[in-house]
């Protein structure tokens, strides 16, 4: 039978699949009947949802829309993805439930038709610095696979290829060690597994063993400690000891060959030489076979050996290339690529000072006695040369400012210079105070590792080549050049059986990722340095690839970080899914992703109390038509933000320049940023944007003007600095970690607020004073909950239950300190205000009026003034220092810099916010923002667009000027789109 491309098998029925455009699937239960192949809702009240009934289509293309904090996220995650996670643990075994962090059920009535939920949101979640864009896609682990069955092994130290060592080439390298050396030969039983191995060390004794080696630790096998089962284990059968002298071939000869036959063909050779034996403690005695008494360990292997160098590596697994096992990690920063140490830019700011004006920045607050022993330091660095401390640092030859700082080859034995990184670490290790050695923490961070030059892996792992190329070389590319190679891989007819169905799933991957408008990233990228919206497509990609069917995907905020030449790709991405089969629900305020959603659904019609119900659901031609959705108005243009009249003048004399920036995929760029405006930096995904602001400018202006000791990108030139005061970066990092903080305490509303209730009559006469009004300190607290206003009870398999506390019911304070009152309220009922209504309610106390106006002013208003700051979006989060500046004004030209401001952001909202730049600048400031957004891209003064491409392809100055200038650019795709919207 024929089928339909756009027909998907689900629950054993076809259902027609809609496309992005033309007819939309009619409203689930129409005509009064219950749709069962809908999601049905019933009475949700998460959060600020107000009882909320709403049926979802399944198997569509879903977005939920609405103002900042009217409920949408509650909706989505706190409602569905909650119940539905809950739904799959409560499968579970009770065992099972207990290693799971377990969600409270919603507060919802009931919900019908759930399918399995996967979230994809913006939260980095878990990923550490060990997550890679390979490790979440999980296309590394194929890669490892590939590697382990078709690559090609040379020896690590001569880059000869290893082959097979025969026994009578391991007894040769034996010999061949210094007369009277100590040798133990051991045969390899177990490397790297968990459990206790009980059977195997009886079946060891039964062999006839003596002694056998235990995690590096040699023991008779009768006294062999019990292991536990949970840990990794390397265990050894001891074959012989012996010690190197005329006369024992034969002995020798046994002894391997028994060591290969017990040990699969491994022999593992502990030894001691003389020389060693010399230099080890004298309490050793020579019976602890480890490196600190002096021993050596060599591997030999009848399967791979390098015929130069006679040394043998373990036998090629997928972990050997895992930099996340200890068999395949760096060991010297153990699969970090980075370690921490002092940083070269750090110790040496600026190369045009010589030694003697203070070119090593550590040295500059030396004492006249430390001074003298760096004189001395240096004095063998410096004798014959054709420079001295007089002369400039960027005078000298390249070899001697490498040996400055590395030191000269030997220079222990020979009395040399030791190098300005070793003596800063030996300073280090050697301070006598915490302030001498915070002191010189100012000058480290992380460095790549010299060892394994920043890519993780052992060096057997790096010798290992498929086609010439290594893995971490592959992994470097990025997607898109990684797809092409792999795709022109060819195999001989003893490797292509294996070789070929890895190579077609990571190209199958690799295809997703690239569609998914990622290929500018590289497999090996960290995934704490994606930002939110990469690492959601990253996942995405992920989700596409994983082939599920009848799954519910919810996604949030997709479009972060996309151009609006992206777009396609990402509404392509998310029908793929729905195509599979599955339902996909995005929060979103992207006007393209929502006309090509098959169903919209918009909840508002304000934020927080003022929210939480459906104004408007259907297609996005009947949501555009209702007569009250604030959404709907923007959809059918009649709510639109102006593009302004006139923009501020810009002149060459009053501008920041920076020249020569080479931070990551930037060419050189150089930069004319016009003070005294909104100015935005544009461009596609990855075209350098960050590399430039965050990476490059952020980091220097924060040097020059706030003294940090921060680390900028690759630059030549910074001008114009002299004409700004202050360096300010609003990003999106939480304002506190705690939930003891809050929107009032960081912008100093809570401050004045807890005055207000000191100075009351009430705590005049009982003497209370400021502290009695803090939740974080004893004394007015309730020290029941500690101030925390919950108390937590542990359920065992079942989620930890956060009920009020039972001595304050949830105020915060004790009972004498909730007598004090102002206006009829008590400390824990102002906590409990939102901003709009405290605005009101302290209108005539201009200290906290102020900054409390200034969090309304951001699109606040909705926000609870004691909501913890742990529970804030990064948008709210970055909109929360915004109003801390507007609230407390500070004199001078301050430079802002804000990423994606608009993120979490409704058009009405975006109005609101381009306000309150405005104002900034309006107050003498500039404000420079990485934004993708139409609307601020038109309203700014300045527009800087990067590109033309993402990766490679970016990195340059394509266009800059208003935006009207930057619109008659061919060449940019954001004055293609920019022509759209400016008329």
């Amino acid at each position: 039978m024929a089928t339909d491309a756009g027909i998907t098998a689900t629950d054993g029925a076809t259902t027609p699949v809609q496309p992005t455009s033309g007819p939309r699937p009619a409203a689930p239960g129409a005509n009064g009947r219950a749709d069962s192949a809908a999601i049905r809702i019933r009475g949700a009240r998460a959060n600020n949802l107000q009882n909320v009934d709403v049926d979802l289509p399944r198997n569509r293309l879903i977005v939920i829309t609405g103002v900042s904090g009217s409920g949408k996220s509650s909706l989505a995650f706190d409602t569905l993805l909650a119940e539905g996670q809950r739904q799959y643990i409560d499968s579970l075994s009770v065992y099972a439930r207990q290693f799971f962090d377990q969600r409270e059920r919603p507060d919802v009535d009931r919900i019908e038709g759930l399918q399995p939920a996967v979230a994809i949101d913006q939260s980095q979640g878990s990923h550490s610095p060990r997550s890679t864009v390979g490790t979440i896609t999980e296309a590394y682990d194929y890669l490892r696979l590939l590697y382990a069955r078709t690559g090609e092994m040379a020896c690590a130290e001569c880059g000869e290829p290893i082959s097979q060592q025969a026994p009578e080439e391991i007894e040769q390298a034996i010999l061949a060690l210094p007369a009277d050396s100590r040798a133990m030969l051991l045969a390899p039983l177990v490397q790297g597994r968990k459990g206790k191995h009980a059977e195997l060390l009886e079946e060891a004794r039964k062999a006839g063993f003596v002694r056998v080696r235990i995690d590096g630790l040699t023991y008779p096998i009768e006294d062999a400690p019990p292991l536990g089962a949970q840990k990794t284990h390397d265990i050894d059968a001891v074959i012989d000891r012996v010690v190197i002298r005329d006369g024992l071939e034969e002995r020798l000869s046994e002894s391997v060959r028994l060591a290969v036959r017990h040990g699969d063909g491994v022999v593992r050779v502990v030894y001691q030489t003389p020389e060693d034996r010399e230099k080890a403690s004298s309490d050793a005695g020579g019976s602890a076979y480890d490196p600190e008494h002096g021993w050596r360990e060599k591997l030999y292997n009848t399967r791979y050996a390098c015929p130069s160098c006679k040394t043998g590596v373990a036998e090629v697994e997928p972990r050997t290339f895992s930099f996340n096992s200890p068999y395949g990690a760096c060991p010297a920063c153990d699969g970090m690529g980075v370690d921490e140490g002092f940083d070269p830019e750090l110790v040496l700011p600026d190369l045009s000072l010589s030694l003697a004006q203070g070119a090593i920045a550590p040295w500059r607050s030396s004492t006249p006695a430390a001074k003298k022993k760096q004189d001395k330091a240096l004095a063998p660095l410096l004798a014959g040369k054709p420079f001295d401390a007089q002369t400039p640092l960027e005078q000298w030859p390249e070899e001697a400012l490498q040996t400055l700082l590395t030191g000269e080859a030997d220079a222990l034995q020979k009395g040399g210079f030791l190098g300005l990184l070793l003596l800063l670490e030996e300073a280090h290790r050697g301070a006598k105070s915490d302030a001498a050695r915070e002191r010189l923490d100012a000058y480290r961070g992380k460095v790549t590792c010299p060892d394994c030059n920043g890519s993780r892996l052992r060096p057997e792992a790096r010798s290992c080549r498929v086609n010439g190329m290594a893995i971490h070389e592959l992994t470097s590319l990025s997607i898109r050049d990684a797809h092409a190679r792999l795709s022109d891989l060819e195999f001989d007819d003893d490797r292509r059986a294996v070789a070929e169905p890895i190579v077609r799933e990571v190209v199958r991957r690799l295809k997703f990722l690239q569609e998914s408008g990622v290929g500018y990233l590289s497999l090996g990228r960290p995934a704490d340095t994606l930002s939110g919206g990469e690492l959601q497509r990253v996942r995405l990609a992920t989700g596409i690839g994983s082939g599920l069917v009848g799954v519910m995907y919810l996604l949030d905020e997709p479009s972060i970080g996309l151009h609006p030449r992206d777009n396609r790709r990402l509404i392509d991405s998310m029908r793929g899914l729905q195509r599979q089969g599955n339902t996909v629900i995005v929060v979103e305020h992207d006007e393209e992703v929502m006309r090509a959603a098959d169903w919209l659904i918009d909840i508002g019609p304000g934020a927080g109390d003022k929210g939480g119900l459906v104004v408007a659901e259907g297609t996005p031609d009947e949501v555009a038509a209702h007569p009250t959705s604030v959404t709907g108005r923007y959809l059918r243009g009649e709510s639109i933000l102006p593009t302004p009249e006139k923009r501020r003048r810009t002149a060459k004399s009053r501008s920041l320049e920076i020249e020569g920036a080479e931070l990551h995929n930037l060419k050189s760029l150089s930069v004319t940023i016009p003070l005294g405006a909104l100015v935005c930096v544009s461009g596609v995904s990855g075209s350098g944007k960050s590399s430039l602001v965050m990476g490059v400018l952020a980091k220097a202006l924060a040097k020059k003007l706030n003294g940090a000791a921060a680390k900028p990108g690759p630059y030549s030139a910074l001008r114009g600095v002299a004409q700004l005061d202050r360096f300010v970066k609003v990003d999106q990092s939480p304002i506190g970690r705690s939930p003891r903080s809050n929107a009032a305490t960081y912008t100093g509303a809570f401050d004045e607020i807890r005055k207000l209730f000191a100075g009351a009559k009430l705590s005049r006469q009982r003497g209370y004073k400021l502290g009695r009004f803090s939740f974080n300190v004893k004394g007015g607290r309730c020290e029941e909950c500690q101030g925390q206003g919950v108390q937590k009870i542990e359920m065992n398999f079942l989620p930890d239950l956060f009920v009020p506390c039972d001595a304050c019911g949830g105020a915060r304070f004790n009972r004498q300190t909730l007598a004090v009152r102002y206006k009829q309220r008590s400390i824990a009922d102002v906590l409990a205000m939102q901003v709009d209504e405290a605005v009101e309610f302290f209108k005539d106390v201009a200290a906290i009026h102020r900054p409390l106006a200034a969090l309304a002013d951001v699109g606040l208003g909705y926000l609870r003034i004691g909501q913890p700051s742990n529970k804030l979006s990064g948008g709210e989060a970055q909109r929360i220092k915004l109003a801390a500046e507007l609230g407390a004004p500070k004199p001078g030209s301050a430079f802002y810099v804000l990423d994606e401001p608009t993120t979490g952001l409704h058009a009405d909202d975006v109005r609101r916010l381009l306000g309150v730049l405005h104002r900034l600048v309006d107050a003498g400031n500039t404000v420079l923002v990485i934004e993708h957004h139409l609307d601020v891209m038109r309203s700014a003064d300045w527009l800087i667009d990067l590109g033309p491409e993402g990766g490679d392809g970016g990195g340059c100055l394509v266009a800059a000027g208003t935006p009207e200038e930057v619109a008659q650019v061919d060449a940019s795709h954001t004055g293609q789109w920019l022509r759209k919207v400016l008329g």
